[in-house]
């Protein structure tokens, strides 16, 4: 299938400015990033992530731009002989500079990394943390306490990572960068330094206490707010309080995720809730009134007579109030009918006589039996 015209494909016009071209790609980019693209969409999105960061890739470097200008997509194929002003590390610095700004506007701040005083930066990992929590706590939210990680400078070396009376040298390998460049063809790839792994320096003797990370893992106690109709597997973000960054990168985020303990009556649905409610054949059979838990209090609700093993009781605003809802869920309760147990003999007797009793009365007491023994027969004819 035919390229797409780059200019079409950044929505810009031939005579664009460079100021031009790098704004309408951080926002395409933005746009059509695969992490902020998920489901059905995915595999659209990336395509046209891709067609959106080669067209960044020939119109940001001025050689390649006035190559595509004039001889359109052969200008600028390095398969078709017709590559012209190869780019060179200098070409895709201006790329790898403003994609830097894009993941720093995607995940806050730099999550592959940017640049502070000539050594590569890395944002901290993310944390995660699981939370036990009851169904009473999380229908009406609390505050409380956690223990996590935390990490101070080195008392010993004071954060340097070098043993005191030794300091950290310039790596020879990336002179202090913490990138080294490999080339490729046409193309110069940046990469992090194997020998200083993005630092800039060496360490040739590391401090004891802390190995040399200039860091030394504690712990520290954090207030947490649950919010009110909070539900299983929801997560609370605790921006910076993940794991430090590196070369004074910004630190990752505590991510606590909410587990809610099953509950002795409820189940929860969403914003609903369900209970079942045990109740004996002679309430069912006569009507009565049943005492109905919530999560608050306790409510009576009347049972018509003949009640059905089965039935359903919709109580309206009984249930949760979600974060994002409006209005409480329901509260249904289930009705299951309780067969007597370890009865007496003149206890049986009496059932016997009720038995025979309604028998005699005919369909009109046990309707729905009469509706299951003609199903059946009619299964079988």
């Amino acid at each position: 299938m035919a390229k797409r015209d780059y200019y079409e494909v950044l929505g810009l016009a031939k005579g664009a400015s460079e100021d031009e071209i790098k704004k309408a790609y951080r926002k395409l980019a933005m746009k059509h990033h695969p992490d902020r693209n998920q489901g059905d969409d995915a595999k659209a999105a990336e395509e046209k992530f891709k067609e959106v960061k080669e067209a960044y890739e020939i119109l940001s470097d001025e050689q390649k731009r006035a190559a595509y200008d004039q001889y359109g997509h052969a200008g600028v194929d390095p398969n078709g002989g017709g590559f012209r002003g190869g780019p060179g590390a200098e070409g895709f610095g201006g790329f790898a500079e403003a994609f830097g700004d894009i993941f720093g506007d995607i995940f806050g701040g730099g999550a592959g990394g940017g640049r502070r005083g000539g050594q590569q930066v890395y944002r901290g990992n993310d944390l995660s943390y699981a939370m036990e929590i009851t169904l009473e706590e999380a229908a009406n939210g609390k505050d409380t306490q956690i223990r996590v990680p935390s990490w101070d400078n080195c008392e010993t070396c004071g954060g340097t990572g070098a043993k005191p009376g030794t300091k950290a040298k310039t790596c020879g390998t990336c002179g202090g960068s913490g990138t080294v460049h490999m080339r490729q063809g046409f193309f110069s790839v940046q990469q992090t330094c194997p020998h200083c792994h993005g630092t800039g320096k060496i360490i040739p003797e590391p401090c004891t206490s802390c190995n040399g990370a200039g860091k030394i893992k504690r712990q520290k106690t954090l207030e947490v707010k649950i919010p009110a109709g909070i539900n299983e597997g929801m997560r609370i973000r605790s921006a910076g309080n993940g794991e430090p960054g590196s070369n004074g990168g910004p630190p990752g985020d505590l991510y606590i995720e909410i587990r809610i303990k099953p509950h002795d009556i409820f189940e929860r649905d969403g914003d609903d809730l369900h209970c079942t409610i045990p109740v004996s054949i002679t309430t069912a059979a006569l009507g009565g009134s049943v005492e109905v838990p919530t999560l608050s209090s306790t409510l009576e609700i009347e049972l018509p007579e003949g009640t059905q093993h089965g039935k359903t009781f919709r109580l309206r605003g009984k249930g949760i109030k979600g974060i994002r809802s409006s209005y409480p869920g329901d509260l249904y309760c289930h009705i299951t009918l309780e067969t007597p147990v370890k009865l007496t003999e003149h206890q049986r007797k009496l059932l016997k006589e009720l038995d025979e009793s309604l028998k005699k009365g005919g369909d009109k007491h046990s309707p729905n039996s009469k509706s299951w023994t003609d199903r059946v027969k009619d299964l079988f004819k």
